[in-house]
């Protein structure tokens, strides 16, 4: 079982590896924000002095914590994520897939360029992840959904497992019978999936940080136990932690020394 993270350059480090050692890719790249990504943290502790009331009249002193952060900002961003797709595709086994994560700046430039390069036939769906967090423009329809791009290297031959989809409620139950109601039916290309709690245990303080639930989704349906998975954007970890605890294994790549830290914390019960 390939578990490993890699520290450096993506484009550097995708030379390096074995060629159809990945049944599936999942990359959620920088989204070109023209921001510096950053996640502030703070650290409370109980302090008679501090400048925070709790319940009972305690007083907590509050402490910033140093967060991971990285600049989105790129000249000619299709091109740049393009360079490093193409370089990954050495690595896909023949029925492989690959999603490519997304949201509204850059989703429809690079679906084109996807087309281009890897076939308008290998494009499979294009998947919304909708949640309802965070804040609400007055001027627009606030912007809350990112899109997923799936591809297949073989639009003939490809991972698809109909009956590892999760069962979600449906909206009316009343116009199905009671067996459909109770069992469910199985999601649409349009995912209702929650960000990841403030201060749910599943945070790490990364920037960016995407859902387990949403990478577990893919993963069991796109894949089998005793595959590998290859993110080579991988930010806080999360592709590597739904692989490994569905029996796969992972091969991550980040040039972030935080982020590097971040993976081996979360993933030190995997790497052993």
């Amino acid at each position: 079982m390939i578990r490993a993270i890699l520290e450096g350059d993506n484009l550097e480090q995708l030379a390096k590896l074995d060629d159809g050692f990945a049944r599936l890719i999942y990359v959620d790249p920088p989204f070109n924000t023209g921001k510096t990504q950053r996640r502030d943290r703070m650290r409370v502790k109980r302090d008679a002095d501090g400048e925070r009331a709790g319940f009972g009249g305690a007083r907590y002193a509050v402490e910033r914590v140093a967060s991971a952060a990285y600049e989105d900002d790129f000249d000619d961003y299709v091109a740049w994520l393009m360079e490093r797709v193409r370089a990954s595709l050495h690595c896909l086994t023949d029925d492989g897939s690959i999603f490519v994560h997304l949201d509204w700046r850059e989703v429809h430039y690079v679906k084109v360029a996807l087309d281009r390069m890897l076939g308008r036939a290998s494009f499979i769906n294009e998947i919304i992840w909708a949640y309802d967090f965070g804040g609400r423009s007055k001027r627009r329809w606030p912007a809350k959904h990112d899109t997923l791009l799936w591809y297949a290297r073989d639009p003939s031959a490809y991972v698809f497992h109909h009956e590892a989809l999760p069962r979600i409620p449906y909206m009316a139950p009343g116009l199905v019978s009671a067996d459909k109601a109770a069992r469910g039916k199985t999601p649409t290309d349009v995912w209702w999936h929650t960000i990841v709690p403030t201060n749910g245990k599943e945070k790490t303080g990364y920037p960016t940080q995407k859902p387990l639930g949403v990478l577990e989704r893919i993963v069991t349906v796109h894949t089998d136990p005793g595959d590998v998975v290859l993110d080579f954007f991988a930010g806080s970890g999360t592709t590597g932690e739904a692989a490994a605890k569905h029996d796969r294994g992972f091969v991550l790549i980040d040039e972030s020394p935080e982020a590097i830290a971040v993976m081996r914390r979360r993933l030190a019960s995997y790497l052993e």
